[in-house]
């Protein structure tokens, strides 16, 4: 049996890891900037992420929903905490694409309605309910197709307003879209749908998937707009690489018996895990350090003058680097010449997700090797 070909990749094996840092089957020592799609929240192979797991595999790995799991009581009181969500309940599963579907099965039930609002360039997953409110046609099956979805464009206050009325269940945004370009939710936009799903009795859901747990120098982005969603849906950086998902749901959500479930989701394992990395988001100051280095990084960036750079853009550790020519070129460079992992949001724009442990010095050495490979990628003539 072969495995199914989706994926392009690259021909480098890691083998190991450590902070921001991989290493090969040769031995060869990778900055990672990336961090597998911004899963690694908190530095990879932690050494009280390890002990935590470890420690939890030894006692008991897995059991079903169907008896106590009291591993997920500690991780919904430290979330609820760190977050600033207290009051707000929790359901826990096992990925982005999970918790979407979950927040959009919720909003669905708690107003009996079923059309949603959904932006242009959005990223929700790849399930059924997901990848219906995913502006991406290539991902899109038959099966998948729905009516009861409508696109708008992004951080248009105007088009939200004409469409907003008493059928919408609900309006699901990214807090910043990362498929989509690392574009910034602005805080008029939320609180245009905050009003807006109040005024309607719509229920607003932010994906906060990728840009959440501390990653934008909030532990939500759209705190920063001083709003309260009625379900933010989390995973990525949770687990910092175990899988988990949750949604965290408003008081006014009522949970009835057997509305919601999954067999994987809230393990002891995974809560173990997601545990630690709460602990070592507050014990480390991680998420100012994000909004520190974030800053710094942005502000550096946007300064390389004459450089062939179109525009910047992000918040705390989310940064999108959008180019004039196509960044294949230069992501390739900074990877087989400068060892150094990024990603990317369509072709021309590289996303950097790193660690929210990353340090100066690892900032730098990027800034380095960046500002070399920019001046050696040649510009599309004017």
């Amino acid at each position: 049996m072969n495995l199914f070909n989706v994926y392009p990749l690259y021909n480098i094996e890691p083998v190991r890891a450590l902070g921001s840092y991989l290493w090969d089957k040769q031995g060869d020592q990778y900055l990672d900037l990336y961090g597998g799609h911004a899963v690694i929240s908190v530095g990879h192979s932690h050494p009280y992420y390890v002990a935590k797991l470890t420690e939890q595999l030894q006692q008991i790995g897995f059991y079903s929903n169907s008896v106590r799991i009291p591993q997920q009581e500690e991780l919904a009181e430290k979330l609820g905490k760190l977050s600033g969500y207290e009051e707000y309940s929790l359901f826990l599963c096992n990925s982005g694409a999970e918790a979407n579907e979950n927040a959009l099965k919720l909003a669905s039930f708690f107003n009996g309605r079923k059309k949603v609002i959904a932006f242009s360039k959005a990223f929700h997953g790849r399930t059924a309910g997901a990848v219906a409110v995913t502006d991406n046609k290539s991902i899109v099956a038959p099966i998948n197709s729905t009516e009861h979805v409508q696109f708008l464009p992004f951080n248009d206050v105007a088009a939200l307003e004409a469409a907003m009325n008493e059928e919408i269940c609900a309006v699901i945004v990214e807090g910043i879209q990362g498929v989509g370009g690392i574009q910034v939710a602005s805080e008029p936009f939320l609180q245009a749908a905050r009003r807006l799903c109040d005024q309607y009795g719509a229920t607003l859901i932010l994906d906060s998937v990728q840009c959440g747990y501390g990653r934008s120098g909030k532990f939500f982005s759209h705190q920063f707009a001083g709003i309260h969603p009625d379900l933010i849906t989390t995973a990525k950086g949770m687990g910092n690489g175990f899988p988990i998902g949750g949604v965290l749901i408003h008081p006014k959500v009522k949970a009835t018996h057997g509305m919601l479930g999954t067999t994987f989701g809230g393990n002891h394992l995974a809560c173990a895990a997601a545990i630690a990395v709460l602990d070592i988001i507050k014990d480390e100051n991680l998420i100012a350090n994000a909004a520190t280095l974030g800053e710094s990084l942005i502000k550096e960036l946007k300064s390389i003058a004459g450089s062939g750079i179109k525009e910047v853009r992000g918040r705390g550790l989310m940064i999108g680097i959008e180019l004039e020519q196509p960044a294949d070129e230069l992501r390739k460079k900074l990877l087989f010449e400068h060892k150094m992992f990024t990603g990317a949001s369509g072709k021309h724009t590289i996303r950097l997700l790193p660690s929210l442990a990353i340090t100066q010095r690892e900032v730098d050495a990027f800034l380095t090797a960046f500002e070399k490979v920019l001046g050696q990628v040649s510009t599309p003539a004017a």
